[in-house]
Formats: structure tokens, C-alpha cells, sequence
């Protein structure tokens, strides 16, 4: 009987990696994490001290917020926000993509624990748009837009249908809640300052390991009065852990070494897109990316794809990707391809080349 090849073991095996930053050990991660802290910096106890407030501080004035909690998770950050807007506008209902971490991922927890309704807006396939949330005819609580629109390849609506949505939802008492996970992706398409992008929302959730390369993570940043309310919930919720210094210092970490280079890794989605497009078997969404990410589609079928794929990082020591799920058209596999410090040492020839051999081994 052949053993299945095991992607994971055959990633870290490589060197070279078209997509993400490069794989760190643990060991090399508590030694990097060792080596940014300061001798004189001391831990943090159930979310106290000057090394959390200090990084709170500066993620809230990034964000240009008044205040900013940090939080083991975003699952967490997200459902504590819409907790208490919809709480305060005595509406237990919001508004969201029906593609939202919180319907596809959280096992329906908004509603299971905080007893909140949710309305789905739009279509699974396309950004939610103003014309459809003014279609809604239940009274909502809050709103909840992802910035950028992940299980979409990354979109994000034009910069004038997002101020004429946040001024809807403010004209209507609306609150706004960004799930600002990638938000760190957001800055290039705009050309706005991440406070300028946040300011359009009452609330915004940041996490520190999508691009930033942190252990795990995240803030929810707003107005003071919420994020101590915000405080109290994370109690309620078990995040308020004795200590937390560790993400927080890969966090800080995270911010410091890849917050300046989102410009470059932008610069590199267009050009790997490019090159991408050259072939046939291949579409991107959306094509230019609009972000540092994007999926792409691999005309191909599924086994034969994930073999020729695992064959070829392990003969030339450079991870390409392995095919996610089959689509709803069954000869296109997809990926999801997110651009950081590794995939900045593969030239677009080098990437040519890598996908020709692919194909090559395909047509076998």
C-alpha cells in the first residue's frame, strides 16, 4: 500500500516558497521572539502591565482609535463587538457577507451564545453592495464588513462605495464593525493610512499572524467606553489568560518587520498574476489582485493536480501550493495564494518556469 504524501512535512522540507514568509521552527521563533525583547521588559498578568497596555496603545493609535484590547483570538474580538452594539442599540441583529468567518467558520456562536440574528447580505460570489443593504427590510443593530472579502480572492469595494456605506449605516444608527483581519493588505489598494480606512467604522478587529507572521493573536480597537465594556466580556469568554506576553511579542514583532514592506509584497501579487495569466490552464480572482492576495485556478484534475504539485516541491525544494477543494466546476481546482518575504526571492521566470514544469509533468 503507498503512503500518502503529507504536504505539511513536504512544505517544510523546502526552501523556497512561492507564496507566505518563510517557516520558522518553534525553536526559531522563541529565539527570534528572545532576541526583540527588552532585558528589562516584564510580563503581563491577566492583561495588565506596561508591555500590553504599551502595544494596546500603539495598535489603537495605528488604528487611530481611543482605545484597544488585545485578545487571544479574532473569534473572540468579533463576537464581544457585535455583543455589545447590538446590546446598545437594543437590535440583536447584523448585517454581513454571507461568506463572513462568523457564518462559515464559528459553528453559528453569534447566535448560540449572544442570541444575535444575522441577515445575509448579497451573494456568496461578489462584494455586498449598498443597494442591496438598503434592501433590508429588518431593523438591524450592526453591520459587519471584511476588509478585504477573503472567500472572494481578496476584493475590496471601491473606496466611494465604502464611505457611502459607513455614512448609510451611521445615518440609520447602524453600528459598523470592520473584521479587519487583513486589513494589513488594505493600505496599497486605498492609498489611505490604515486610521483613515478605520475611521469609517465604529469598531475594527486586527489580527497579528495573518501577514504579520505572529504566533496567534489579535486587538478589537474603538471608542474607550466599548473597549472597556469589551474588557469585561473577555472575562465572560475565558480570554483574559494570566499571561499573554508571548503573542504580544510576536505581534509587536510582526508589525515592526512586515507592517513597512505591504507596499512591496502588493507590487509582487501584480507581477506573479501576471506571469500566472500567461498560461491557459490558469485564471485569477480578481485579476489584477487588489491585495497581496488572490486565488487562483488551476484547470486540472484534483489527485492528479495535488501528485504532480507535492512531486515537484519535493524534487526542487520549492513549495508552489497544494490545491485547497475542488470547485463548483469540477475541472478547476483552487488555491490561495498570499504574497510575503518568500515569494519575493522567486522571479517572475523562475515562476515560469516552475508552473511549465508543472504542466508538463499534467500532460504525462
Amino acid at each position: 500500500m503507498v503512503q500518502e504524501k503529507n504536504p505539511r512535512s513536504i512544505r517544510r522540507a523546502c526552501t523556497r516558497s512561492l507564496a507566505g514568509h518563510y517557516q520558522l521552527s518553534p525553536q526559531q521563533t522563541l529565539r527570534e521572539l528572545a532576541d526583540a525583547t527588552g532585558p528589562d521588559e516584564m510580563d503581563d498578568i491577566y492583561g495588565a502591565g506596561d508591555l500590553i497596555a504599551n502595544f494596546e496603545q500603539e495598535v489603537a493609535e495605528l488604528l487611530g482609535k481611543e482605545s484597544a484590547v488585545f485578545m487571544p483570538s479574532g473569534t473572540m474580538c468579533q463576537q464581544i463587538a457585535l455583543r455589545i452594539w447590538t446590546q446598545r442599540r437594543q437590535v440583536p441583529r447584523v448585517a454581513f457577507h454571507p461568506t463572513s468567518h462568523l457564518e462559515i467558520k464559528e459553528e453559528q456562536s453569534y447566535q448560540r451564545l449572544h442570541g444575535i440574528e444575522s441577515v445575509l447580505v448579497g451573494s456568496p460570489s461578489h462584494l455586498l453592495t449598498l443597494k442591496e443593504l438598503q434592501s433590508v427590510a429588518e431593523p438591524l443593530g450592526a453591520l459587519l464588513l471584511e476588509l478585504p472579502q477573503r472567500e472572494i480572492g481578496g476584493q475590496l469595494p471601491e473606496w466611494d462605495e465604502l464611505t457611502a456605506i459607513s455614512a448609510w449605516a451611521r445615518e440609520h444608527n447602524i453600528a459598523t464593525h470592520m473584521d479587519g483581519a487583513r486589513l494589513w493588505q488594505c493600505k496599497s489598494y486605498y492609498k489611505r493610512d490604515y486610521a483613515e480606512i478605520a475611521a469609517l467604522f465604529d469598531s475594527v478587529y486586527v489580527s497579528f499572524y495573518k501577514d504579520l507572521g505572529g504566533i496567534a493573536g489579535a486587538c478589537l480597537a474603538g471608542p474607550a467606553d466599548v473597549i472597556a465594556e469589551a474588557r469585561i466580556w473577555q472575562k465572560r469568554h475565558g480570554g483574559n489568560l494570566i499571561h499573554l506576553y508571548p503573542y504580544i511579542l510576536s505581534g509587536r514583532k510582526g508589525l515592526r518587520q512586515y507592517l513597512g514592506r505591504m507596499e512591496t509584497f502588493y507590487a509582487k501579487a501584480q507581477e506573479i498574476a501576471a506571469t500566472l495569466s500567461e498560461f491557459p490552464q490558469i485564471e485569477i480572482l480578481p485579476n489584477p489582485p487588489q491585495t497581496n492576495m488572490m486565488h487562483v485556478y488551476v484547470r486540472a484534475q484534483y489527485d492528479k493536480l495535488r501528485e504532480a504539485v507535492l512531486a515537484l516541491a519535493e524534487e526542487t525544494g520549492t513549495w508552489l501550493f497544494v490545491p485547497s477543494a475542488e470547485t463548483q466546476l469540477p475541472s478547476y481546482q483552487k488555491f490561495e495564494l498570499t504574497v510575503g518575504d518568500a515569494s519575493l526571492d522567486l522571479s517572475a521566470q523562475e515562476i515560469r518556469e516552475l508552473f511549465q514544469q508543472l504542466f508538463a509533468r499534467l500532460e504525462q
